[in-house]
């Protein structure tokens, strides 16, 4: 189970939003198996479409994806989550990982590579928006505050991290986003770029954990710590946690774009069918008598839903 903070600083010229995820991300770790890059990789985008969610998503039921459909050898991240709390993610290739960077980092930049971000918004009547801009870095957050730029026209800072142990398992993983309100003071800027420069995530997290990152981030900015929790959660921030939205019946669904002929030959063949969900990894072994329950054409059976 993760968790999120948000509230106002600076006197209300900085809306800030604070996400610990590492329970989260470690589960992604442990469905998919991903390498230490792709860990940190998906875990960067997990953390990040969360953030977005709660930053602009309009209704309770709305819902963010984020495709990063870089040149790189991971084939991803995909992530979705809304303002449920609720996150699902994969990588096409878990199993990518490039060499360290000189640093002696993990290089999710070479893992990722550069191409295009997409965001999908889903609206609670279905109605999708889609945008896309260049995937410039492939480092995550870069790419995310050049989206929020274009879209929201309103300047953000977005510190994402994952650390990962040397047994491949995520020690800690989180996200922060400090948007700059409009009439924000010059020195309330300035303030804020000082305290962010040079400063990394995951280190913080780590000493000081989720509220006294924050602090660190507005140290010399007025804001009152009480603020910036999730009013009306009795325990202070809102709860966030892995959850796909597959289903049995859903996986059946999966199935209505094939012949009656090849539910035939899949029932011959192997007794039955097995349905992956790339989201999660969740395995549905559906039987004779279900397949057949589809019924004898393909047509007609409505259109396969998003798993």
């Amino acid at each position: 189970m993760g968790r999120l903070i948000r509230g106002l600083a600076a006197e209300g010229n900085l809306r800030v939003l604070a996400a610990e995820t590492t329970d989260i991300v470690e589960e992604a770790r442990s469905r998919h198996g991903l390498s230490p890059t792709a860990t940190a990789a998906l875990g960067r985008a997990m953390s990040g479409v969360l953030l977005l969610a709660f930053l602009l998503s309009k209704t309770p039921k709305e819902r963010i994806g984020l495709q990063f459909l870089g040149d790189g050898p991971l084939g991803g991240p995909v992530v979705e989550a809304g303002p449920d709390g609720f996150v699902r993610g994969y990588v096409k290739n878990p199993s990518a990982h490039p060499p360290l960077r000189p640093d002696g980092k993990l290089d999710v930049g070479a893992a990722i590579g550069r191409g295009e971000l997409k965001v999908d918004r889903l609206l609670p009547n279905e109605e999708l928006y889609q945008s896309s801009v260049e995937l410039v870095s492939g480092e995550v957050a870069e790419d995310l505050v050049r989206y929020l730029w274009q879209s929201e026209q309103i300047p953000s800072a977005l510190l994402l991290g994952v650390r990962v142990t040397a047994a491949g398992e995520v020690a800690v993983a989180g996200g922060v986003v400090i948007q700059v309100l409009p009439g924000c003071p010059e020195e309330v800027i300035d303030r804020l770029e000082q305290n962010l420069k040079g400063k990394s995530l995951t280190p913080l997290l780590l000493e000081r954990g989720l509220e006294g990152t924050v602090e660190t981030l507005l140290q010399g900015l007025s804001y009152d710590p009480t603020d910036l929790r999730a009013v009306g959660y009795p325990e202070g921030h809102i709860p966030l946690a892995f959850r796909c939205r597959c289903s049995r019946e859903r996986a059946l669904r999966a199935l209505v774009y094939f012949t009656p002929q090849e539910r035939e030959e899949m029932i011959a063949q192997d007794g039955g069918a097995e349905v992956l969900c790339h989201w999660c990894g969740a395995k549905y072994q559906l039987t004779p008598e279900e397949i057949r329950s589809l019924g004898a054409s393909p047509q007609g059976q409505g259109e396969i839903p998003k798993a």
